[in-house]
């Protein structure tokens, strides 16, 4: 995740070998993708707005937070303008947070469903975050794996279900239990970039 660094650090993570970023916000991601080149693979981890969703696509290779059909609708339409076939996870919210975006377990196996007919998306995984816990004073923070694994475990669980080879979980303080929970991809920059 490169959320936090700047043009100069993604430059020296490049220069050290990496090959795959992922931003959450469109506009803070098109300084730095147009500032290190098309560098590398860059992917949207981030909630993307429809209205977003043609300049996304102008800059990421791959979409992790595919929630919504009428999302799906809209990256279909883009891609297709574009002559592109875009892979994509979606997005669930396994611990039902109301704080976080995702389809429910439940509603995957729809989504994929109404995905499964767009010739312009390619459905190959799923993306979840893990909840927040009770922190110093009335803050959340993040969890640590043990914390987490129940979550990646139920979304592991998920894309075994849907024959699904990609699974995107699991964050600096995470990872290693999101990898042995079965995680494809995933998402550390804190541990990285400070």
């Amino acid at each position: 995740m490169t959320k936090s660094a700047t043009v100069d650090q993604v430059r020296a993570a490049i220069a050290a070998g990496a090959a795959d970023f992922g931003e959450n916000r469109v506009q803070d991601a098109a300084p730095k993708i147009d500032a290190v080149g098309r560098s590398g693979t860059w992917h949207m981890i981030g909630h993307l707005q429809r209205n977003k969703a043609k300049a996304a696509l102008e800059r990421f290779a791959w979409i992790h937070s595919v929630d919504t059909v009428a999302l799906a609708l809209m990256l279909e339409r883009q891609a297709a303008a574009s002559g592109r076939t875009v892979p994509i996870l979606i997005e669930v919210n396994v611990a039902g947070e109301a704080t976080k975006h995702g389809v429910p377990p439940e509603a995957v196996d729809p989504l994929l469903a109404v995905i499964g007919t767009l010739p312009h998306l390619q459905a190959k995984g799923l993306m979840t975050m893990a909840p927040l816990i009770p922190g110093p004073g009335h803050r959340r923070v993040p969890g640590t794996g043990e914390e987490s694994r129940p979550h990646f475990r139920t979304l592991r669980q998920l894309a075994e279900r849907f024959k699904l080879s990609e699974l995107s979980m699991g964050m600096s303080q995470d990872f290693e239990v999101a990898v042995e929970e079965g995680a494809t991809m995933v998402r550390v920059g804190t541990a990285i970039f400070g």
